[in-house]
């Protein structure tokens, strides 16, 4: 199983440098994990630059793969992986989320760097 971070889904979206690093695992959409907390950031993130249109088509691309809603085994894994990794609450939730369903995870943030299962490429 693949898990695209944030941060990955919009260097895609946008078809900024790093999009082809994000494009396999993304185009693999049944082995594709999609935390809710990435659709909340990109839909966000999409919403103030590109308007609402815009941000619903990303939300309605993101459900195409296997959404992983937040539940408390996931909550409290994140705030101990966290606390150890020192990382924000997000980064926690989407590293929880990829440990307990054996994923890899793609992404361009450097609070992953470094991290078991962690495909990173650094941002251009």
């Amino acid at each position: 199983m693949n898990l695209v971070d944030s941060c990955g889904w919009l260097e895609y979206l946008a078809d900024r440098p790093n999009a082809g690093f994000f494009a396999g695992p993304l185009e693999n959409q049944e082995k594709l994990l999609v935390p809710t907390i990435c659709i909340t950031e990109v839909f966000k993130r999409v919403l103030q630059q590109r308007g609402e249109d815009a941000a619903l088509h990303a939300a309605a691309l993101m459900q195409q793969g296997n959404v992983v809603d937040l539940n408390s085994a996931i909550a409290i894994e994140a705030a101990r992986l966290g606390y150890k990794h020192n990382i924000p609450l997000a980064d926690g939730i989407i590293l929880a989320t990829a440990y307990m369903h054996k994923a890899i995870i793609w992404t361009q943030d450097a609070d992953f760097k470094g991290l078991r299962d962690v495909k990173y490429k650094e941002k251009q």
